[in-house]
């Protein structure tokens, strides 16, 4: 049993035999990575209602970069960690002028304690630390670094989720109407609604097919049913990844001195629901030891 706080891991930097490492190494998923370059609508209300400027800022998984650009303009201090190497290659191509290292989540001994008033580990990527044994040691790495009541955002896959939800973007369909038949023409207007029908009906098959296929595939799993566990994600030909509902992510950083704060679906401003959203977004508060401010 790892304990929830103490002396710095002595893990090794970076664990070779993790299986996803490989996959998150090589230059094509490391590029699409670095192309990204929003925050979704949950991201923004979060790090705009918790983090505040001049936090000394810890990113996480940072991967290609993603929230770097947010997050350094904020931050009096801002460091950038990834175990993958054609990550940090990226981030340090992208943003020559600040702070990125090769390092393990499990192993943050490069960092003195309480040096970060907060840490974010944004897409996911808490749940691409496996095993068992290393993402717990990340918590307690997290734990070690951040000072007293400091911030720790993150996401979590929803191991609930089956039902896949429909997307589809009206201003294709609108631009298409107007390639075809010009915005001031009689016909735009009836040719929008009829494309728009196709459209939505296209998007309907899709998302009942996708939907029963995730549902065949997540049933059969104990992570499904036990509320906690491992699956392989399909993304990037087949990732290993770590899922836990919200009550069982709330019991395992309690253990590590975290307070919950705020749950929030990856879907917001929908309103989340069990078997719908794909992942969860957490903001937990570190608190302090006994007599300690």
């Amino acid at each position: 049993m790892i304990p929830p706080t103490g002396e710095p891991s002595s893990a090794t930097s970076v664990r070779p035999e993790d299986p996803n490492l490989q996959i998150y190494n090589t230059s094509g998923v490391a590029e699409y990575y670095a192309a990204l370059n929003y925050l979704t609508p949950c991201e923004q209300l979060l790090f705009d209602a918790y983090l505040k400027p001049g936090m000394a800022i810890l990113d996480l998984a940072v991967g290609g970069g993603r929230t770097t650009a947010y997050l350094s303009a904020m931050a009096s201090r801002y460091v950038g960690v990834d175990y993958a190497s054609e990550m940090i290659a990226s981030c340090r191509k992208k943003f020559p002028q600040l702070e990125f290292e090769v390092l393990d989540a499990a192993d943050l001994s490069k960092f003195t304690s309480k040096s970060f008033d907060a840490v974010v580990m944004a897409f996911n990527g808490v749940d691409c630390v496996i095993d068992d044994e290393s993402r717990l040691r990340t918590l307690q790495e997290i734990n070690r670094v951040l000072k007293p009541e400091g911030i720790l955002i993150f996401s979590s896959h929803n191991p609930r989720s089956i039902w896949v939800q429909a997307s589809w973007n009206p201003q294709r369909v609108r631009n298409l109407a107007d390639t075809l038949a010009g915005k001031d023409s009689i016909f735009f207007q009836p040719l929008l609604r009829c494309l728009t029908a196709v459209r939505v009906i296209l998007a309907a098959l899709h998302t009942l097919l996708s939907s029963l296929e995730r549902t065949a595939r997540r049933l059969r799993t104990r992570t499904f049913w036990q509320r906690q566990g491992y699956w392989i994600d399909p993304a990037h030909g087949g990732v290993k990844v770590h899922a836990a509902s919200p009550d069982r992510v709330e019991h395992e950083l309690s253990r590590f001195g975290f307070c919950l704060l705020r749950v929030l679906g990856d879907d917001y401003p929908k309103v989340s629901r069990t078997f719908v959203t794909d992942w969860y977004y957490y903001v937990f508060s570190k608190a302090p030891a006994r007599g300690e401010k």
